[in-house]
Protein backbone atom coordinates (compact mmCIF):
# COMPACT_ATOMS: atom_id res chain seq x y z
CA UNK A 1 0.00 0.00 0.00
CA UNK A 2 1.44 3.55 -0.81
CA UNK A 3 -0.34 6.99 0.09
CA UNK A 4 -1.76 6.72 -3.65
CA UNK A 5 -3.50 3.63 -4.03
CA UNK A 6 -4.03 0.11 -2.47
CA UNK A 7 -1.99 -2.65 -4.92
CA UNK A 8 -4.38 -6.01 -5.21
CA UNK A 9 -3.44 -8.82 -6.68
CA UNK A 10 -5.12 -10.34 -9.36
CA UNK A 11 -7.03 -13.72 -8.14
CA UNK A 12 -6.53 -16.97 -10.42
CA UNK A 13 -10.31 -16.07 -11.58
CA UNK A 14 -9.67 -12.65 -12.37
CA UNK A 15 -6.87 -13.28 -14.07
CA UNK A 16 -8.33 -16.12 -15.86
CA UNK A 17 -11.19 -13.58 -16.67
CA UNK A 18 -8.58 -11.00 -18.08
CA UNK A 19 -7.09 -14.02 -20.64
CA UNK A 20 -10.59 -14.87 -21.55
CA UNK A 21 -11.67 -11.31 -22.23
CA UNK A 22 -8.53 -10.12 -23.76
CA UNK A 23 -9.00 -13.46 -26.43
CA UNK A 24 -12.46 -12.81 -27.05
CA UNK A 25 -12.44 -9.04 -28.16
CA UNK A 26 -8.58 -9.68 -30.02
CA UNK A 27 -10.16 -12.80 -31.80
CA UNK A 28 -13.93 -12.15 -32.30
CA UNK A 29 -15.30 -9.94 -34.87
CA UNK A 30 -18.20 -8.52 -32.18
CA UNK A 31 -20.87 -6.20 -33.82
CA UNK A 32 -24.52 -5.31 -31.58
CA UNK A 33 -28.57 -5.22 -32.54
CA UNK A 34 -29.94 -3.82 -29.99
CA UNK A 35 -34.18 -4.84 -29.36
CA UNK A 36 -36.92 -2.56 -27.03
CA UNK A 37 -39.14 -5.38 -25.84
CA UNK A 38 -42.68 -4.43 -23.97
CA UNK A 39 -42.71 -6.07 -20.68
CA UNK A 40 -46.12 -5.45 -19.25
CA UNK A 41 -47.87 -8.27 -20.38
CA UNK A 42 -45.11 -10.38 -18.74
CA UNK A 43 -44.53 -8.87 -15.74
CA UNK A 44 -48.46 -8.90 -14.78
CA UNK A 45 -48.38 -12.67 -15.88
CA UNK A 46 -45.50 -13.61 -13.65
CA UNK A 47 -47.01 -11.29 -10.86
CA UNK A 48 -50.26 -14.11 -11.27
CA UNK A 49 -47.69 -17.06 -11.47
CA UNK A 50 -46.13 -16.09 -8.30
CA UNK A 51 -49.45 -15.35 -6.62
CA UNK A 52 -50.54 -18.95 -7.49
CA UNK A 53 -46.94 -20.72 -6.62
CA UNK A 54 -45.41 -18.18 -3.62
CA UNK A 55 -43.01 -21.02 -3.07
CA UNK A 56 -41.67 -21.45 -6.63
CA UNK A 57 -41.13 -17.85 -7.35
CA UNK A 58 -39.81 -17.18 -10.69
CA UNK A 59 -37.80 -14.07 -11.88
CA UNK A 60 -37.76 -12.23 -14.76
CA UNK A 61 -33.72 -13.46 -15.64
CA UNK A 62 -35.81 -16.99 -15.53
CA UNK A 63 -38.40 -15.47 -18.21
CA UNK A 64 -35.59 -14.49 -20.10
CA UNK A 65 -33.50 -17.92 -20.32
CA UNK A 66 -36.29 -19.77 -21.16
CA UNK A 67 -37.77 -17.13 -24.09
CA UNK A 68 -34.08 -17.56 -25.38
CA UNK A 69 -33.99 -21.17 -25.07
CA UNK A 70 -37.56 -21.41 -27.55
CA UNK A 71 -36.23 -18.52 -29.85
CA UNK A 72 -32.30 -20.83 -29.93
CA UNK A 73 -34.62 -23.78 -31.32
CA UNK A 74 -36.35 -21.74 -33.81
CA UNK A 75 -32.77 -20.09 -34.93
CA UNK A 76 -30.14 -22.80 -34.68
CA UNK A 77 -27.62 -20.48 -36.97
CA UNK A 78 -27.19 -18.44 -33.23
CA UNK A 79 -26.70 -21.65 -31.52
CA UNK A 80 -23.13 -22.41 -32.01
CA UNK A 81 -20.02 -22.92 -30.84
CA UNK A 82 -16.91 -21.66 -33.40
CA UNK A 83 -14.54 -24.13 -33.62
CA UNK A 84 -11.34 -24.06 -35.76
CA UNK A 85 -12.86 -24.24 -39.27
CA UNK A 86 -15.78 -25.72 -38.14
CA UNK A 87 -19.07 -24.52 -36.76
CA UNK A 88 -20.96 -26.57 -34.26
CA UNK A 89 -24.51 -26.23 -34.36
CA UNK A 90 -26.49 -27.51 -31.04
CA UNK A 91 -29.64 -29.45 -31.13
CA UNK A 92 -30.52 -28.36 -27.28
CA UNK A 93 -30.38 -24.74 -25.56
CA UNK A 94 -27.35 -24.85 -23.30
CA UNK A 95 -27.59 -21.24 -21.64
CA UNK A 96 -24.72 -20.01 -19.72
CA UNK A 97 -25.59 -17.63 -17.27
CA UNK A 98 -22.87 -15.23 -15.74
CA UNK A 99 -23.05 -14.89 -11.66
CA UNK A 100 -21.17 -12.51 -9.56
CA UNK A 101 -19.04 -14.14 -7.27
CA UNK A 102 -16.17 -12.83 -4.85
CA UNK A 103 -13.54 -11.84 -7.10
CA UNK A 104 -15.38 -12.20 -10.07
CA UNK A 105 -18.07 -14.04 -11.93
CA UNK A 106 -19.32 -17.22 -12.70
CA UNK A 107 -20.58 -19.10 -16.10
CA UNK A 108 -22.73 -21.95 -14.60
CA UNK A 109 -25.02 -23.49 -17.78
CA UNK A 110 -28.52 -24.48 -17.64
CA UNK A 111 -28.18 -27.65 -20.06
CA UNK A 112 -31.30 -28.52 -22.46
CA UNK A 113 -33.36 -25.25 -20.87
CA UNK A 114 -35.97 -25.64 -24.11
CA UNK A 115 -36.91 -28.91 -22.47
CA UNK A 116 -37.46 -27.41 -19.01
CA UNK A 117 -40.18 -25.37 -17.88
CA UNK A 118 -39.45 -21.66 -16.22
CA UNK A 119 -40.25 -23.20 -12.68
CA UNK A 120 -37.54 -25.42 -13.44
CA UNK A 121 -34.92 -22.73 -15.07
CA UNK A 122 -35.75 -21.02 -11.57
CA UNK A 123 -34.60 -23.77 -8.99
CA UNK A 124 -31.80 -25.10 -11.17
CA UNK A 125 -30.29 -21.28 -11.39
CA UNK A 126 -31.10 -20.65 -7.76
CA UNK A 127 -28.83 -24.03 -6.72
CA UNK A 128 -25.52 -23.22 -9.54
CA UNK A 129 -25.97 -19.13 -8.48
CA UNK A 130 -25.79 -20.47 -4.70
CA UNK A 131 -23.05 -23.59 -5.67
CA UNK A 132 -21.24 -20.84 -7.60
CA UNK A 133 -20.90 -18.44 -4.63
CA UNK A 134 -19.64 -21.15 -2.56
CA UNK A 135 -17.02 -22.41 -5.29
CA UNK A 136 -18.58 -25.50 -5.15
CA UNK A 137 -19.30 -26.00 -9.45
CA UNK A 138 -17.87 -28.90 -11.30
CA UNK A 139 -16.19 -28.42 -14.79
CA UNK A 140 -19.04 -29.77 -16.79
CA UNK A 141 -21.31 -27.02 -15.23
CA UNK A 142 -18.96 -24.14 -16.38
CA UNK A 143 -17.88 -25.91 -19.50
CA UNK A 144 -19.13 -25.25 -23.06
CA UNK A 145 -22.65 -24.02 -23.67
CA UNK A 146 -24.21 -22.61 -27.05
CA UNK A 147 -25.27 -19.03 -25.60
CA UNK A 148 -24.51 -16.73 -23.00
CA UNK A 149 -26.81 -14.15 -20.72
CA UNK A 150 -25.89 -11.44 -18.79
CA UNK A 151 -28.42 -9.61 -16.70
CA UNK A 152 -27.67 -6.42 -15.30
CA UNK A 153 -31.22 -4.94 -15.23
CA UNK A 154 -30.71 -5.40 -10.88
CA UNK A 155 -28.46 -2.82 -10.79
CA UNK A 156 -30.71 0.08 -12.92
CA UNK A 157 -28.44 -0.38 -16.33
CA UNK A 158 -30.24 1.04 -19.06
CA UNK A 159 -28.13 -0.86 -21.83
CA UNK A 160 -24.75 -2.53 -21.93
CA UNK A 161 -22.66 -4.51 -24.43
CA UNK A 162 -21.40 -7.54 -23.98
CA UNK A 163 -18.00 -9.48 -24.89
CA UNK A 164 -18.79 -12.43 -26.09
CA UNK A 165 -18.05 -16.15 -24.29
CA UNK A 166 -15.79 -18.16 -26.39
CA UNK A 167 -16.25 -20.40 -28.19
CA UNK A 168 -19.76 -19.49 -28.31
CA UNK A 169 -21.04 -17.06 -30.83
CA UNK A 170 -23.60 -14.88 -29.30
CA UNK A 171 -24.22 -13.43 -25.62
CA UNK A 172 -27.61 -11.05 -24.80
CA UNK A 173 -26.95 -8.12 -22.36
CA UNK A 174 -30.11 -7.70 -20.48
CA UNK A 175 -30.63 -3.98 -18.80
CA UNK A 176 -33.41 -2.80 -16.43
CA UNK A 177 -37.56 -2.47 -17.11
CA UNK A 178 -38.11 0.84 -16.94
CA UNK A 179 -41.52 2.98 -17.64
CA UNK A 180 -41.03 4.67 -21.66
CA UNK A 181 -42.83 6.31 -24.03
CA UNK A 182 -44.02 3.71 -26.41
CA UNK A 183 -46.24 3.68 -29.62
CA UNK A 184 -49.44 1.44 -29.39
CA UNK A 185 -50.01 -0.64 -32.85
CA UNK A 186 -53.16 1.97 -33.57
CA UNK A 187 -50.74 4.91 -33.13
CA UNK A 188 -52.02 5.70 -30.08
CA UNK A 189 -48.92 6.82 -27.94
CA UNK A 190 -48.82 5.38 -23.93
CA UNK A 191 -45.91 4.84 -21.55
CA UNK A 192 -44.87 1.15 -21.40
CA UNK A 193 -42.27 -0.53 -19.69
CA UNK A 194 -39.08 -1.95 -22.18
CA UNK A 195 -36.15 -3.78 -21.78
CA UNK A 196 -33.61 -3.08 -23.94
CA UNK A 197 -31.53 -5.96 -24.65
CA UNK A 198 -28.26 -6.30 -26.69
CA UNK A 199 -27.47 -9.22 -28.59
CA UNK A 200 -23.43 -9.16 -29.41
CA UNK A 201 -22.63 -11.57 -32.49
CA UNK A 202 -19.81 -12.91 -33.78
CA UNK A 203 -19.39 -11.79 -37.15
CA UNK A 204 -17.09 -14.80 -38.43
CA UNK A 205 -21.06 -17.24 -37.56
CA UNK A 206 -23.62 -15.27 -37.48
CA UNK A 207 -24.68 -12.60 -40.09
CA UNK A 208 -26.88 -9.70 -39.23
CA UNK A 209 -29.88 -11.07 -40.59
CA UNK A 210 -29.73 -14.55 -38.17
CA UNK A 211 -29.25 -12.15 -35.04
CA UNK A 212 -32.04 -9.93 -35.78
CA UNK A 213 -34.64 -12.77 -36.65
CA UNK A 214 -33.58 -14.16 -33.42
CA UNK A 215 -34.07 -10.78 -31.97
CA UNK A 216 -37.47 -10.74 -33.79
CA UNK A 217 -38.71 -14.25 -32.29
CA UNK A 218 -37.16 -13.50 -28.52
CA UNK A 219 -39.21 -9.95 -28.69
CA UNK A 220 -42.60 -12.10 -29.56
CA UNK A 221 -42.14 -14.30 -27.05
CA UNK A 222 -41.83 -12.04 -24.02
CA UNK A 223 -44.51 -9.27 -25.55
CA UNK A 224 -46.64 -12.82 -25.71
CA UNK A 225 -45.69 -14.49 -23.10
CA UNK A 226 -48.06 -17.33 -22.63
CA UNK A 227 -45.56 -19.85 -23.85
CA UNK A 228 -42.84 -18.97 -21.51
CA UNK A 229 -45.44 -20.43 -18.52
CA UNK A 230 -46.71 -23.12 -19.99
CA UNK A 231 -47.00 -26.43 -18.46
CA UNK A 232 -47.48 -25.11 -14.84
CA UNK A 233 -44.63 -25.40 -12.26
CA UNK A 234 -43.97 -28.94 -13.28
Amino acid sequence: MTDAYTVVRLSPLRKLIAARMVEAKRTIPHFHLIAEIEMDALLKLRTEVNSDYPERRISINDCVIKACASALMMHPAVNIQFQGEEIHQYHQADISVIVAVEGGLSMPIVRAADRKSVHAIAEEVKALSKRAGAGQLKLNEILGGSFTISNLGAYAVDQFDAIINPPQCAILAVGAIKPRVAVNPDGAVCVAKLLRATLSIDHRAIDGMAGAAFLATLRQALEQPQGIFAGGPG
